[in-house]
């Protein structure tokens, strides 16, 4: 005879229902059309409540291994506690005891996304601050690329990180890797793009001039007035692609020269605009943790997310370089955060 089929969720409701109204489990059994049996069975697992759970004695370790694990997640950041309590050759230590022990000594922190200040750095950022304090920023076209994988965000790797310890600054490389990439402005209210880079291309000097002779001028810069085009201060940050003697020779024979093409200043991408837009986009395209199985799909859904982003929120993250300007003097050119 075949297994019968467990109680339901609303079938338990109605038990504990029909109990309160005083019924016997006999007549909840007929009510419910159910072997009484099994009525039974439940009403007495319900009425042992939960068992109280055995803290079992957790695995002590000396304090020379105690030692040696904190020399060993300060040298081995955002390693896992199994890997380091292997490099310390102890073994039969529980999860639960290994984080048990690291938490006194460490924390699961991620690595560090923001790329090192030095001193001429910040005296950079300082520097540029005060040359463009008194810009009219909603002239200014801000501008950078975006890179989109399937799976999510780069950069959420966790570990153990020993207290007192920094995390590691990861190599981010500003093209590289599987994924689409993104390219798009803001300027005052209005968004620019987003524009595909076409699969497969990096961006050299070449490249990158090219896609912007056929986004970026053919589909957006000759629609404008000659007005709007004379006042426009084009905005791009120190990549490699962007730098370039030839970006900079190409740039201003587009008419982008001297005042007009915005100088940057070293690792600053809190300062940038454009940087809180990616985070809306990527927040949207992510969102409960969606993944991709193509290209395309994931494209798509940077076009769908730009196009829910309206006016006035790109009019706020323009109108906030000023406050941004303002508060890169007051912390002498360190990070203003975003």
């Amino acid at each position: 005879m075949g297994q019968k089929k467990d109680l339901t969720g609303s079938e338990k409701s109605k038990i504990v229902r029909y109990l309160a109204e005083g019924c016997s489990s006999l007549k909840i059994a007929k009510l419910l059309k159910r072997d009484h049996r099994t009525i039974k069975r439940f009403i007495q697992n319900s009425q042992q409540g939960r068992k109280k759970r055995v803290e079992k004695p957790r695995r002590k370790i000396t304090a020379h291994e105690l030692r040696k694990v904190k020399r060993a997640a300060a040298k081995m950041p955002l390693a896992t506690s199994l890997a380091i309590f292997q490099s310390c050759n102890i073994t039969g230590v529980p999860k639960s005891t290994r984080c048990a022990i690291l938490r006194d000594m460490a924390k699961v922190r991620k690595a560090e996304r923001r790329p090192p200040l030095n001193k001429t750095h910040k005296l950079k950022c300082q520097d540029w601050a005060k040359k463009y304090l008194k810009t009219d920023f909603s002239k200014v076209l801000w501008t950078d690329e975006m890179r989109v994988s399937l799976d999510g965000p780069d950069g959420w790797a966790r570990g153990w990180i020993g207290k007192g310890q920094r995390a590691p600054v990861p190599l981010r490389r500003q093209q590289g890797g599987g994924g689409v990439l993104v390219w798009a402005g803001i300027i005052k209210g209005e968004l620019v793009g987003p524009f595909r880079v076409e699969d497969g291309v990096k961006l050299n000097s070449q490249s990158y001039c090219k896609f912007l002779e056929d986004t970026f001028f053919k589909q957006w810069y000759r629609k404008k007035s000659a007005s709007f085009k004379k006042n426009m201060i084009f905005m791009q940050d120190n990549a490699p692609s962007h730098a370039s003697k030839y970006s900079t020779a190409w740039l201003a024979r587009k008419g982008l020269k001297e005042e007009k093409l915005m100088t940057w200043p070293p690792c600053s991408p809190d300062l940038n605009p454009i940087e809180n837009l990616w985070s809306i986009i990527k927040c949207e395209i992510y969102k409960e943790g969606k993944q991709y199985t193509s290209l395309n799909s994931v494209w798509e859904a940077v076009v769908a997310a730009a196009r829910n982003v309206d006016g006035e929120q790109i009019k706020t993250l323009t109108e906030s370089m000023d406050g941004r300007l303002l508060s890169v003097l007051a912390k002498k050119g360190g990070y203003i955060g975003r």
